[in-house]
């Protein structure tokens, strides 16, 4: 499943994902999954996101140390939202719209990104 998903997310993203550690096969496996693919899903696009080589980097995952999932549970919405838009915007330049922009690659429109980032407070640092 997870080699699926980083084959189906790796093109869509611009990365090519050729290798996921033993490591992390374990990690993925011992965690319960209460949201089921889903969440398997959300965990697997966001690791080809945040991966800067060929290798799934899930450094960033809460659930990575053996958490019960206290840590995350005390982020806001708004501050995993905040996080996830920025990942995109570092991997596309800060390039908001056309075919390899942080809109499409988000799944809305450019105004729409450009509304969520104002509402929370992300500009491009110079």
């Amino acid at each position: 499943m997870v080699r699926y998903l980083t084959l189906k997310y790796g093109p869509l993203l611009g990365k090519r994902i050729s290798n996921v550690s033993p490591a992390i096969m374990r990690m993925l496996q011992t965690y319960s999954w209460p949201g089921n693919v889903r969440e398997l899903e959300n965990v697997i696009e966001r690791a080809t996101i945040l991966s800067a080589g060929a290798e799934l980097d899930l450094g960033w995952w809460p659930m990575r140390t053996g958490s019960t999932g206290r840590a995350a549970a005390t982020r806001t919405l708004e501050e995993v939202e905040r996080e996830h838009i920025l990942a995109v915007l570092e991997l596309t330049g800060w390039r908001v719209s056309g075919e390899r922009g942080a809109a499409g690659q988000l799944g809305m429109k450019p105004t729409t990104l450009e509304a969520r980032m104002k509402k929370l407070g992300i500009t491009r640092k110079e």
